[in-house]
């Protein structure tokens, strides 16, 4: 039961259907949606087009983007990977033999080929119920008429000035007095309306054919990119089989790699082998969820790849042995010192979506530009933002992830589920790059090992280990005397210089015929039911 003095929002609650999403226009899209005959992911879809328009620095169709989907609410899951591909032609010789040791965030080698409308016109396809077309319609009538910017779009927005100002058409569009808009100033991006316009007009080779395609790669080419208009065309997402551990009696689902959501599904298999009891934010509670997620996260960049290009070995990390093996490392009277170091960047934007309609069909949504605002560069006349996902790869000779051409990188956005007893209990995520894997297990454990409701699983301070040896970043919110016991045992703490991650959540109970969903509170968004 929830405790009322703790400060946290509700969750919602409905019957019929609901939506949890970072900003309120796009969570009042995905209900309007189904109102008008949509199914759940009719409704993720559109929703996810809103904040590509309106989130403009968390996400946008020059982005990639992972899904499940539950039919009826059943526990068969279907998992589609929307990740794209570097160009055929780029190789690791081509950054050797300019000197780089690693991926320049604002060039067109971050670039590889977003795969975020193939999974969308795939997806739709194959699982919606009404007319493409419908379902883009908001988000290009908020392209066209404009959007009020709201408080953490602002604030993310602003931190991006100087990256935005670089590039000539992003500064544009983006940067239309010579700043970032601010909170409540109407924005507009009439460029992109008109190849939203395009999109739901012809689909997929709307974008990947024609002159959305040629604008792109003109675009990567003018700035010595290698990107071709077969590499577009020849761009292809796929159906894989999730991959799944067991967790107090649930079953939790997540995209198998390239995407980084077993690393999530080992930091639990870590977790199970130590009792959950007392205070979930306890020192000793924190201690072990710090340590998991510090060997997961090693073991993670040591063997996480495109499964297509490298072997990746999921039975292993998947394994009660390495779980038995790496939860025997964690000694609670002090930090471990001696595992490899793990090398991903800090923070990263995306937006999570959660939608479960009135047939229970359940989406568990997330699409992403990488870091806010990708690369920073806008393909002049499609208006379309360009991420930065190549950064995700290694240079270093040997690595399984070590860039080259046609091939995916560690991919850090994950969609989970949670099913049991033959049926989908909960669609939740994690945005917030690297984090996630750790959000994941974190989240699952709140709701599950302590029985919170899915708001104050959401809702309770946030920490992260860092690549920095036992570093540790913090939010303010984290008690004092908590960090005192932890420093005593090795681990140092730094403030988190912004808010760690975000999360939106659906729960289904099947004997009230009802569901309960959650919003991230460091972010816009709402959930809301009918």
């Amino acid at each position: 039961m929830r405790n009322f003095e703790k400060p946290t929002r509700s969750v919602a609650v409905s019957r019929h259907a609901m939506a949890a999403t970072s900003h309120p226009s796009a969570t009042l899209t995905a209900l309007q949606i189904m109102e008008l005959g949509g199914n759940a992911m009719d409704a993720a879809i559109a929703a996810c087009a809103v904040q590509c328009v309106v989130e403009p620095g968390s996400t946008g169709i020059g982005g990639d983007c992972f899904a499940l989907y539950a039919a009826n609410g059943s526990d068969t899951i279907i998992a589609y990977n929307g990740s794209g591909r570097t160009p055929s032609a780029l190789t690791a010789d081509w950054f050797n033999e300019r000197g780089l040791t690693e991926v320049p965030r604002q060039s067109p080698s971050a670039v590889t080929v977003p795969g975020a409308i193939d999974a969308w016109t795939r997806l739709h396809a194959d699982h919606g119920k009404i007319p493409f077309a419908d379902v883009l319609a908001p988000a290009i009538r908020f392209a066209e008429e404009g959007y009020a910017v709201t408080p953490r779009v602002h604030r993310d927005w602003f931190l991006q000035e100087e990256l935005l100002a670089a590039d000539a058409t992003a500064a544009r569009i983006f940067l239309p007095e010579g700043r970032a808009p601010r909170i409540g100033e109407v924005h507009r991006q009439p460029e992109l309306a008109l190849t939203l316009r395009r999109i739901a007009a012809e689909g997929r080779c709307a974008f990947y054919e024609g002159p959305v395609a040629e604008d792109m790669v003109s675009y990567l080419n003018s700035l010595d990119g290698l990107h071709t208009l077969e590499d577009f065309s020849n761009a292809r997402g796929e159906y894989v089989t999730p991959v799944t551990t067991d967790f107090r009696g649930y079953t939790i689902h997540e995209c198998p790699p390239n995407g980084q959501g077993i690393i999530a599904l080992l930091i639990l298999n870590i977790l199970s082998r130590f009792e959950a009891k007392g205070d979930p934010q306890a020192p000793d509670r924190l201690h072990v969820e710090i340590e998991a997620t510090r060997l997961a996260y090693a073991a993670r960049d040591a063997w996480i790849a495109d499964p297509a290009k490298a072997d990746v070995p999921v039975d292993h990390l998947l394994s009660d042995e390495l779980a038995d093996r790496l939860a025997g490392m964690i000694d609670l009277r002090r930090a471990l010192t001696d595992l490899p170091p793990f090398e991903m960047p800090l923070h990263r934007d995306t937006v999570y979506i959660s939608v479960v309609d009135g047939n229970r069909n359940s989406v568990s949504f997330i699409n992403s530009i990488f870091d806010s605002f990708g690369t920073g560069l806008v393909s002049p006349r499609s208006g379309v933002i360009l991420h930065n996902r190549g950064q995700s790869f290694s240079l270093k000779p040997g690595h399984p992830n070590r860039i080259g051409p046609s091939k995916r990188p560690l991919h850090t956005i994950i969609p989970g589920m949670v099913t049991r007893n033959g049926r989908v209990e909960m669609s939740f995520g994690v945005m917030g790059g690297y984090y996630q894997a750790l959000g994941h297990a974190h989240f699952i454990s709140k709701v599950l090992d302590y029985g919170m409701d899915v708001q104050e699983a959401i809702d309770l301070p946030r920490l992260m280990p860092t690549s920095d040896g036992t570093r540790v970043e913090a939010e303010h919110t984290i008690d004092g005397s908590t960090k005192a016991q932890l420093e005593h045992r090795g681990f140092t703490f730094s403030p988190a210089d912004e808010p760690i991650g975000g999360a939106q959540a659906i729960r289904i109970d099947w004997q009230n015929g009802t569901l309960t969903g959650a919003s991230e509170p460091r972010k816009d968004g709402i959930a809301l039911g009918i």
